[in-house]
């Protein structure tokens, strides 16, 4: 079964990948899931939202589209001096207020006046509080009080636009709509006449940050937090790993790491802005950062694995509840805390001396129990603390096991009917978990590469945007769950830059403002025009681009067993007895030339004609790609470092591409050697193999560059991922059941890891070799060549 990465732009009943116990349990639920999704009452629904919203209708973006839209047909021209009025108790140092000067300020180069008391000639814009005064409408959040403190109404008029709100969130959000709607025309900035009255289906649209694997700079991450705010996103989850300092477990800490000052100033910066900064950790799965340490190695629930605590063993809470309470003191203000229950494979099978969870789980009558008896004790803790937990609710939990659970935490996802009732009838609440952002390498799978334009065939898929659309808007948790939010994902497993996950950052929570607003299309369009300005230019064919070459990156090379790496020691079905390998990825090689006559065993360049193919067509596209990208450079107004990140991605493509054909030219000038020397002539056929060696050493030299280019550009944001700093080690040791693509290099070099596998510098000795051994044989000069392929600062020669 595809993991929960692979598997997050689809309706299924777990996040990840099914566990040991219950494959079959799984494939019925993901069967009877899929269903649903497709059953005739459903399917229209996607239809539904193809028409443009009015605003979009009328020029406008707004994102999330609002609730209920009325438009006048005209158009008011913000000119001459505006002022501001604060009413109802809104303070001039309130956050929506500064919102919009800053906004006024940055986006449009415009200042308001002043609040005055006096009628004058110019504009107003008022902004008032007071409780209870505007109303909502339907939403499926049974919370109404919640979603009215989000709640606004925005009045356009020729000489006054009013932001009211019952509560300061909603007059923050109000504001944001505004500083949307505003359009630079002419010269002139321009707001549609109407009303707008809006509120969140939804009271939580939760993303969540993956710094496991790399951490930015503070003022970087306030930035974040500050993006999503504008899109109406209240919640920031961030998962840091060993980029906080606990004092619980300093053997955690890696070389960069936020202090808890930090992080409480980070979480402080968010609450500002209306927006939960959540703290993440996981437990039982997914801590090799904890356990790969000796200091921790008794606390496995497998001796041989880093993977899984033990949960039977008292230790484990001890070390956890210390952890916890270093994150609890550090985001004071905040309300949740996510218990990442995610993929507990094991729970349940280890009986050693080290641990015993079998005999528990017979006791307590299932695996799911035991795990059930897990997020009691730790939710417990959290709740006793002034927190609400949110966890993953999957197996090895049944839907049996979920009367065991606590009533006070909240579900993290929907799993089909089933699932969802138990959790509801149990109080659970639940989320609705989808993700931007899986496995994919480089850049998100937003738009889908054809299956003709690959080498091999996948199945087919709607792109991120509209699976996540479709899942929030028309999951059937909505009749059958008691939803509170959703949360979408940007995982980091792959170890793409935050950067390229925007898009679905913005458009996924949107979904859970207004479901079913609008269509997938003009969500993603809204967000180009926001995101990086009106001047932008096709944006759309970008992102395309931008996906497309990231898959023919990632399909243009073969999967084989990794010698390079540790082995795996289970996944979601079992335990491997012996371990498996890894798997990397790899090119055919290249054949080396026989010394006596420089024949050569096979054909290349005609055995690898298809993989040829694909990279000559998509070279043409990615010079497109390239000229998109220096055109707005020239045009966009915000967000201009997103282009400089995707700039390096293009070069991370192109390397490969050029990589690919250039093997084919070597391939073609060790066939021009072999004709060379069988007749008779030497010198033509070294020197054609000296061009083949060149050759190489310019496929170095460019994946250098690539490389390097794209440490500097994401070091801009990034603390450097290295060894050693500031008196902290990092442990250089691989998960022993999740192959993360970060972790299998200390530096950025996991960017070209699968280059520096390929084994060019072998084949470059082995035929400098052979060439040597021929021209000393046919009285011809030799060469010198040391070729350190695996040298990632070296320039080459």
């Amino acid at each position: 079964m595809a993991s929960r990465k692979q598997l997050s732009r689809q309706a299924r009943p777990a996040r990840r990948k099914a566990s040991v116990h219950g494959k079959d349990f799984l494939q019925k639920y993901f069967c009877h899931y899929l269903v649903l999704l497709t059953c005739p009452m459903l399917i229209p629904a996607t239809l539904l939202g193809q028409n443009p919203s009015p605003l979009a209708s009328a020029g406008y973006a707004v994102l999330p589209v609002p609730q209920k839209v009325i438009l006048m047909g005209k158009d008011i021209a913000l000119d001459g001096e505006w002022q501001l009025e604060l009413e109802g108790g809104v303070k001039e140092k309130d956050v929506a207020v500064e919102s919009l000067k800053e906004g006024l300020a940055t986006r449009f180069h415009r200042s308001l006046a002043a609040m005055h008391s006096a009628r004058s000639e110019s504009g107003v814009i008022r902004m008032a509080l007071k409780p209870n005064s505007l109303s909502i409408g339907q939403a499926n959040d049974r919370d109404k009080a919640a979603l009215a403190e989000q709640a606004y109404r925005l009045t356009l008029g020729p000489k006054t636009v009013t932001v009211a709100a019952n509560a300061a969130p909603g007059l923050f959000y109000g504001v944001q709509t505004l500083l949307q709607l505003i359009r630079r025309r002419e010269e002139r900035l321009w707001l549609p006449e109407g009303e707008i009255v809006d509120w969140p289906d939804l009271q939580l649209r939760a993303i969540y940050w993956d710094d496991a694997h790399h951490l930015e700079r503070l003022d970087v991450l306030k930035q974040a937090v500050r993006q999503a705010a504008f899109f109406k996103i209240n919640g920031f989850a961030i998962k840091l790993e060993g980029h906080f300092q606990y004092k619980s477990a300093p053997a955690t800490v890696e070389p960069y790491a936020l202090t808890p000052l930090e992080l409480q100033e980070l979480t402080d910066f968010a609450l500002h802005y209306h927006v939960q900064l959540i703290p993440y950790l996981d437990a039982p799965g997914h801590v090799a950062f904890i356990l790969k340490h000796p200091e921790y190695a008794a606390l496995r629930a497998f001796a041989d694995s880093n993977y899984e605590f033990c949960v039977t063993n008292p230790e484990t809470y001890k070390l956890l509840f210390g952890m916890y309470d270093d994150l609890l003191d550090a985001t004071k203000g905040s309300r949740y805390f996510i218990l990442s229950t995610d993929e507990p494979y094991y729970v349940g099978m280890a009986s050693s001396a080290q641990c015993e969870e079998a005999t528990r789980a017979r006791e307590l009558g299932s695996v799911g129990k035991l795990l059930a008896e897990f997020v009691t004790k730790a939710s417990n803790y959290l709740h006793d603390r002034g927190r609400t937990v949110w966890f993953w609710g999957e197996y090895p939990l049944t839907p049996d096991d979920v009367a065991s659970l606590p009533s006070h935490i909240v579900s993290g996802e929907v799993h089909g009917n089933e699932f969802d009732s138990a959790f509801k009838k149990r109080g659970i609440r639940q989320l609705v978990y989808t993700s931007t952002e899986g496995e994919e390498p480089l850049f998100p799978d937003y738009y889908i590469l054809p299956s003709t334009r690959r080498l091999h065939p996948k199945s087919p898929d709607r792109g991120r945007v509209t699976e996540m659309f479709n899942r929030i808007s028309f999951t059937s948790a909505r009749q059958q769950s008691d939803l509170m939010g959703t949360i979408v994902a940007g995982w980091a497993d792959a170890g793409l830059h935050p950067e390229t996950f925007w898009l679905g950052y913005a458009t996924g929570p949107a979904a859970a403002w207004h479901p079913a607003s609008t269509s997938p299309a003009e969500l993603t369009n809204s967000f180009y025009d926001l995101f990086y300005g009106p001047s932008a230019r096709n944006m759309g064919r970008l992102y395309q681009l931008m996906s497309e070459q990231a898959q023919v990156w990632d399909d243009t090379w073969e999967d084989m067993a990794s010698s390079a790496r540790t082995p795996i020691w289970g996944n979601s079905d079992k335990i491997f007895n012996p371990p498996k390998p890894a798997s990397d990825q790899t090119l055919p090689l290249l054949p080396v030339p026989s010394a006596g006559d420089l024949a050569i065993g096979y054909d290349w360049k005609q055995e690898n004609s298809r993989r040829l193919e694909i990279a000559t067509a998509a070279l043409p596209e990615n010079d497109e790609l390239l000229d998109l990208l220096y055109a707005n450079f020239e045009r966009v107004r915000d967000n201009r470092y997103s282009l400089e990140v995707f700039l390096s991605i293009v070069e991370l493509y192109r390397q490969n591409l050029e990589m690919i054909l250039d093997l084919g030219e070597i391939s073609d000038r060790l066939k021009a050697a072999q004709t060379a020397a069988g007749k008779g002539d030497g010198g033509e056929a070294l020197a054609t193999l000296d061009e083949a060696l060149n050759t190489a050493a310019g496929i170095q030299r460019r994946r250098n560059r690539a490389l390097q280019d794209a440490t500097t550009t994401w070091y801009r944001t990034w603390f450097p991922r290295v060894a050693e700093a500031n008196g902290r080690r990092y442990l250089d040791q691989l998960d022993n059941v999740k192959d993360h693509r970060p972790v299998r290099t200390v530096d950025m070099s996991y960017l070209s890891y699968r280059e520096l596998l390929y084994p060019l510098g072998d084949w470059a000795a082995r035929t400098l070799e052979a060439r040597n051994e021929y021209a000393r044989a046919h009285q011809l000069p030799v060469r010198t060549l040391k070729l350190n392929w695996k040298d990632t600062a070296a320039a080459g020669n």
